[in-house]
């Protein structure tokens, strides 16, 4: 069973999303959450935020652990330093960092997902936080990056680094990776350097048209180091049997993105026993022969948007209802105002952050990415 709700702390609020499996398994929440006060200073924003979160988790309970936490900053240069210095003393969860300024005005903004009735810890050596449950070790990862000369370098050698630890872990990235996030800065000029490398890797590893790839986003943004100009966040699952992970095409409304140079998968979902969970890649205002969707109007490249969501969504058996949180990316500040009030109007209440973050194509002026999970009945599979 799903519900959500906002609750409004000091300064702050959370918008949260709740699964309770009906036989009372694992639990997953999904919080985005935000400052109230866009007057604040940076320092003021952060205890604002942090304290809520603080807050958060007491309400929940302490069978309640976080797995992944990604912090959206305005300046990342000027801010990473304090927010980290706060996040060293606190062992749970992957950590994310990027700039990519919440355009509700605010200086920060913080999406966590946690589970109910797991193990958790970081895996040591690693940049892997695991949780573990009936058999799966979840394999949470944030901002692999490095500072080699170009962005195809860096991709490179993270999707190394990333495949050795998988390796470790008994996994590999064909078999057991099901999400990827690329944060490319500059990414007019740098994504296709990205791009390249991302397509080598996906060759020696065995990943094609003819089996599968791996759901992503690839958007601009900068990590916690400027200097860095390609960040990885990564999320893989051990334990899975063949056929447990599958993929969405919606090809009525989306073509194979191998078709115009690139390589992800527009969904990828994961059927346990007790539910399904779906991970819906960046998705833009596209249609099925590759094409930009109503050049120039965020409106309509808003609801096109919505709607090649909608399709990937159905494909997999879920709906919006079932989505737990969304990112929405926009390329230019002007337009938040239009897709601020869509949202609000179509999801109120659902856990949703609008960032500045320029997408991979200029003549997409918006990006939607999503998380959704839904009760199903898979007795194939072990349970979550």
């Amino acid at each position: 069973m799903s519900n959500q709700q906002t609750v409004r702390f000091d300064r702050a609020f959370a918008e949260i999303h709740r699964y309770e499996p009906a036989d009372g398994g694992v639990g997953e929440v999904h919080a985005m959450l935000h400052v109230a006060d866009a007057t604040l200073t940076y320092d003021e924003q952060l205890a604002a935020l942090q304290s809520a979160y603080a807050a958060l988790l007491g309400s929940l309970g302490s069978d309640v652990l976080p797995v992944i936490k990604r912090y959206f900053l305005s300046d990342a240069a000027n801010q990473a330093n304090l927010l980290l210095s706060h996040e060293i003393d606190d062992p749970l969860g992957a950590l994310s960092v990027v700039q990519q300024p919440p355009l509700d005005g605010t200086k920060i903004a913080l999406w966590v997902y946690l589970l109910r009735g797991v193990k958790a810890q970081a895996v040591p050596g690693t940049q892997l936080f695991e949780a573990t449950h009936n058999g799966y070790r979840h394999l949470w990862a944030g901002a692999y990056c490095n500072k080699e000369t170009g962005s195809e370098a860096q991709t490179t050698i993270i999707f190394n680094t990333y495949i050795l630890e998988l390796a470790a872990q008994g996994c590999t990235l064909s078999d057991n990776c099901v999400r990827t996030w690329f944060y490319v800065s500059d990414i007019d000029n740098r994504y296709a350097g990205m791009v390249r490398a991302r397509n080598a890797v996906f060759e020696t590893q065995g990943l094609t048209d003819k089996t599968h790839y791996i759901a992503s986003t690839g958007i601009g943004g900068i990590g916690a180091d400027p200097k860095s100009f390609v960040h990885m966040d990564a999320y893989a699952v051990a334990g899975l049997q063949p056929g447990q992970m599958g993929y969405l095409y919606a090809a009525d409304h989306l073509n194979r993105t191998s078709e115009y140079g690139v390589r992800f998968e527009r969904g990828t979902y994961v059927d346990y026993g007790d539910r399904r969970q779906i991970f819906i890649s960046g998705t833009a205002s596209i249609n099925d022969r590759g094409q930009i969707v109503h050049p120039g109007d965020i409106r309509r490249q808003a609801e096109r948007t919505l709607e090649n969501v909608g399709a990937l969504l159905a494909e997999g058996g879920a709906g919006f209802d079932d989505v737990a949180q969304m990112v929405v990316y926009l390329r230019d500040h002007a337009d938040y105002a239009v897709v601020q009030h869509l949202f609000a109007e179509r999801f109120p209440g659902k856990p949703v952050v609008i960032v500045y973050a320029p997408v991979c194509r200029p003549g997409w002026l918006i990006e939607v990415e999503c998380m959704a999970v839904r009760a199903a009945e898979n007795p194939m599979y072990k349970p979550f």
